[in-house]
This record gives structure tokens, C-alpha cells and sequence, in this order.
């Protein structure tokens, strides 16, 4: 009897198109952890290289733009790509490059996740790339997902207050995108509760309806927050290509964020502000008996 083994198998296919990351917590590592992690196959461009560690930025060189072009053409024209996700773009002509190369390639599912500021403050991309952005990517985006000082960065305004987010995500809303999400967790340390503000699109009958959803979450209190940011946008894109729709996808990424947050509250990597633990389902960290690090 003939083995029923199938000959081909398929897993969601998520490329990661980001800056590189050297101390491991965010950009494309964090990326493709995240996406390793919950089930995806993980690729990857890499628009730029840091010298980073925990304690901060301390070099940036962008990979010339017929590499970041070409790292494109070699995965969809070989691998496929099932969802885009979008990190660093440190330059308007590199925000040029990848959106013509991905509109070229017919790029059905993009997750654009602004990163203009490192979690030490470090400027990852000024003002002219974020008008790039709003200009060339906005359109594509089937979600844009901005923390509190990007949206001020895009809007030209402080928001302050979970009362300003819907008003903001309209605002975004209607740059383009198909979807916003607002990531309250920038909101100063006197609010213990978070907020993240979900604004989308849908037809029903022909026409467009706008709906928002709020997720209400605690702050997981740690010292190790580094990649926040790119580990959610990467786990939304992830669950995405999964088959989850939207508000689903977005739920589950923070719950696994929020996991990961939980369980790197002890570990002790580098001097500074440390990473979540990406493979919490497969590695559990152990709490030490006192607290402290291990």
C-alpha cells in the first residue's frame, strides 16, 4: 500500500522587510523569531544595518537600494509571500524602492509598522521618510500600526490620552490604509491600564463601514521591553497569513506579546532595557526564587 504522505505541504509564507537589528531584540531577529514562533515561515530584506545593543543605537548604514530591490525579486519570484510586514525604512528613497518593488510584484497583504523612533530615542527615519511613507505605502497597507510617538510624528501633534485615539485613527485612517492601529503603550507609566485603538474598513452591501474596536490591557511591569513594536506587528502579520481575520489577529498578537513580556521580566541580557521572550510556548524562562535577575 502506497504511503498517503503528501508531496507537498504549505505553511504560511511572511516576509519581513526591516532593518537589522545586532543585539538581537528587535527589527528582522525579532521579526523572524515571532514568526518562527507561531507557525510561519520567515523571510527576509533587510533595508539597513544598526550597531545596536540594549543600551542604544550607536550606527546605522542603509544597504543600497538595487540590494533592498533585488533581496525582493529573489523571494517572490522563488518562495512566494503570503503577507508583507514593514519595519524600518531609513530613508524616503528606501520607502520609494520597496513600495515600487512591491506593487510591481503585486503585493496582496502588507502590515506596516512605522518604526521612526528606537525604543532609546534613537531617530530610525525623520520627517521626509514619514511623508514617504504616508505617500507611497499608506495606500498599499492592509494595516498600519503606529505607536503613540509615530502617530505624532505623522500627524504633527501629541496625543496624549486614550480619548484622542479615535479621532487620530480616523485621521490616519484616511491617508489610505485599510486599517489602523494606535499602540497606547507609550502613555506615561500613571497608566497602569493600556489602550490599543483598532480602526477598520469593511463593505457590506457595496458600501463602506468604518469599525473600531478598543483592547484594554495591563502593563506587564518589566524592565525588558525592547522590539515591542516589531514583535506585534510581526505576530498580527503572522496570525493574518494564519487565516485570522483582523480583530482576531490582532487580539491573539497582543495576548502573545503580553505573554512574552510576562515571561522576560526576570532574564538578564545586556546592561539595558532587554527583550521579551519571544519562545515563551516552547521555553518557559524560570522565575527565580527572589527577586532579581537570573
Amino acid at each position: 500500500m502506497k504511503s498517503s504522505v503528501p508531496s507537498s505541504i504549505q505553511i504560511p509564507k511572511v516576509l519581513t522587510i526591516a532593518g537589522s537589528d545586532s543585539g538581537g531584540g528587535a527589527g528582522i531577529q525579532a521579526d523572524l523569531k515571532v514568526i518562527t514562533a507561531l507557525g510561519g515561515y520567515g523571510m527576509s530584506v533587510i533595508t539597513a544595518i544598526t550597531a545596536q545593543n540594549t543600551l542604544g543605537v550607536t550606527s546605522i548604514q542603509d544597504v543600497a537600494l538595487d540590494v533592498v530591490e533585488a533581496q525582493i525579486d529573489a523571494v517572490f519570484l522563488d518562495i512566494g509571500v503570503d503577507i508583507v510586514k514593514i519595519g524600518m525604512l531609513a530613508s524616503p528613497e528606501i520607502v520609494r524602492t520597496v513600495a515600487s518593488a512591491l506593487k510591481r510584484l503585486g503585493a496582496k497583504r502588507i502590515v506596516l509598522d512605522p518604526v521612526l523612533r528606537a525604543t532609546s530615542g534613537a531617530s530610525l527615519g525623520g520627517d521626509d521618510t514619514a511623508q514617504a511613507m504616508i505617500a507611497a505605502l499608506f495606500p498599499m497597507a492592509t494595516l498600519v500600526t503606529p505607536n503613540l510617538e509615530e502617530t505624532a510624528l505623522l500627524l504633527g501633534r501629541d496625543i496624549t490620552k486614550p480619548e484622542d485615539f479615535k479621532a487620530a485613527a480616523q485621521e490616519l485612517l484616511d491617508m489610505g490604509p485599510q486599517a489602523i492601529l494606535i499602540k497606547g503603550g507609550h502613555l506615561d507609566s500613571t497608566h497602569t491600564q493600556l489602550t490599543d485603538f483598532l480602526m477598520w474598513r469593511t463593505l457590506e452591501d457595496g458600501l463602506e463601514v468604518i469599525q473600531s474596536k478598543e483592547f484594554k490591557h495591563y502593563r506587564v511591569n518589566t524592565p525588558n521591553t525592547h522590539g515591542t513594536g516589531c514583535s506585534l506587528s510581526s505576530a498580527i502579520a503572522s496570525y493574518l497569513a494564519d487565516g485570522h481575520d483582523l480583530p482576531h489577529a490582532v487580539a491573539k498578537a497582543i495576548s502573545y506579546v503580553e505573554a512574552g513580556l510576562e515571561a522576560g521580566r526576570f532574564l538578564s541580557i545586556g546592561e539595558g532595557p532587554g527583550p521579551l521572550w519571544h519562545m515563551h510556548d516552547f521555553y518557559p524562562t524560570i522565575l527565580p526564587e527572589e527577586e532579581g535577575k537570573f
